[in-house]
């Protein structure tokens, strides 16, 4: 794992744009430095003082090169390394590892390195390309060209292998070449990065998709004669999951329970509650809670899991019988369903007895309603984020009355299931102009004799 390099306002380097041999106790970039200090305008600060400025001279120069050699003196860079427009090509030297660490701040762009340097730690023998090894750990944001012996073509392919941009031959640098280089391995370095973040972007993707997808619910409805649709769309972007959730059980006696609910709000930390409460339901629905004791305790787990105190969710639950024809009816601060019965008009269930959100109230409860589903039927569960989208350019919402002339619509003309839900939620979206920037979930319950 690369040590974290400390960064230093003057940069103890040569940088007039060619190499300059060190001295024996590696002052020379000091010397560079005060040199600059010396001739730097002096500028007033804030309290008339007079304060020295240096520049830095990045405003005039595109590409920085650190060069590691032992020998810099002896370095066949050339004088003349200009870049694409013709600016010259400001360098840095190093005699060693310890001192470009020093040197590798974040305006360095290429690193050229000599092969032949022995890395802390390492023989000769060891590993030929130890120290390109560690240079690449010290810099994975940086370009590398690796110089090596002319004819040494085998370890220079074998060092772009390992992971330097570019190799180059000691003996046959010129100041064209060199530069061409540079430039060429800066832009590879750059197209390298930005396809690994993209290649990272969307297996983040794939794995938050795997994530959301395994933590929709899946129906256990197995033995019952009543068929399920369902239709999810999250308001975030890119989201299969947002603060809506619904499922629907069968317990041993028959009798079928379904949920939809809404966590307020749009962000995953929303998401992840709603899949909290959809799996806490679940559980107390299968242990036999119903009606205002599952309520109860759901709003429990909400009091518990929740990140603040503002944060509710609403939610409706039905108990069909086993025989299909009534039901129980629970509603916490969410719309009543709607019910489609052949030859009747489509109805919203009784809402009078509507009780409050969960997270609102403390010790609040909620009346369970009695509902006559009839011989053959459909049941719609569904979230706000249906009824709330608007209706043209105006600022007028569909609301409740709208959603049910369009289901009565919809249902007259034949369509049921799957077709009925797309139907709905395409028209909603359709109705608005655009995306709906709430979630919508919507479930459906058939009963055919």
């Amino acid at each position: 794992m690369p040590v974290p390099i400390p960064r230093q306002r003057a940069i103890p380097a040569v940088e007039s744009g060619q190499a300059q041999a060190a001295s024996p106790c590696g002052g020379s970039a000091e010397k560079s430095v005060q040199d600059a200090s010396a001739t730097a305008p002096r500028t007033p600060d804030t309290a008339g003082n007079t304060t020295d400025k240096v520049e830095n001279n990045t405003a005039h120069t595109n590409l920085t090169l650190l060069l590691i050699e032992d020998d810099p003196a002896g370095s066949p860079i050339a004088q003349d390394l200009l870049d694409q427009a013709g600016k010259p090509i400001r360098v840095r030297t190093a005699r060693n590892l310890t001192e470009a660490g020093r040197l590798l701040t974040d305006d360095v762009h290429c690193i050229l390195l000599d092969l032949a340097l022995p890395a802390p730690g390492h023989s000769d023998s060891e590993d030929e390309l130890a120290v390109l090894k560690h240079v690449l750990e010290l810099a994975p944001r940086h370009a590398v060209l690796a110089l090596t012996a002319s004819g040494d073509a085998e370890r220079g392919a074998e060092a772009v292998r390992v992971g330097a941009q570019d190799y180059l031959f000691r003996d046959e640098l010129d100041g064209r070449l060199l530069s061409r280089a540079i430039r060429y391995a800066v832009e590879r370095k750059r197209s390298e990065s930005a396809e690994r973040r993209l290649a990272e972007g969307r297996l983040r993707a794939q794995e938050n998709r795997r994530l959301e997808r395994g933590l929709l619910p899946t129906p256990l409805l197995e033995g019952s004669p009543l068929r399920f649709a369902a239709r999810y769309r999250p308001g975030r972007s890119r989201a299969l999951l947002g603060g809506d959730f619904y499922d629907v059980v069968r317990t041993p006696d028959g009798t079928v329970h379904a949920m939809i609910g809404d966590v307020c709000g749009h962000g995953p930390d929303e998401a992840a509650l709603g899949v909290e409460l959809r799996i806490a339901w679940r559980a107390l629905t299968l242990a036999g809670l119903c009606g205002d004791q599952l309520l109860g305790t759901l709003q429990q787990v909400l009091e518990h899991e929740r990140a603040d105190d503002e944060i509710f969710a609403t939610l409706c639950t039905v108990d069909i019988a086993p025989d299909g024809r009534r039901a129980g009816l629970c509603l916490a601060g969410h719309p009543s369903p709607l019910l489609a019965r052949p030859g009747k008009p489509a109805r919203l269930l009784p809402y009078d007895n509507n009780g409050p959100a969960l997270g609102l109230l403390p010790g609040a409860r909620w009346p369970r309603m009695q509902v006559e589903l009839g011989a053959e039927w459909s049941l719609m569960l569904y979230t706000d984020g249906l009824i709330e989208g608007h209706i043209g350019q105006g600022r007028e919402r569909l609301g409740q009355d709208g959603m049910t002339e369009m289901i009565r619509r919809q249902f007259a003309e034949g369509l049921r299931g799957e077709r009925l839900l797309r139907a709905a939620v395409n028209e909603v979206r359709d109705l608005n102009g655009g995306e709906l920037t709430d979630d919508v979930a919507v479930l459906l319950l058939d009963r055919v004799p």
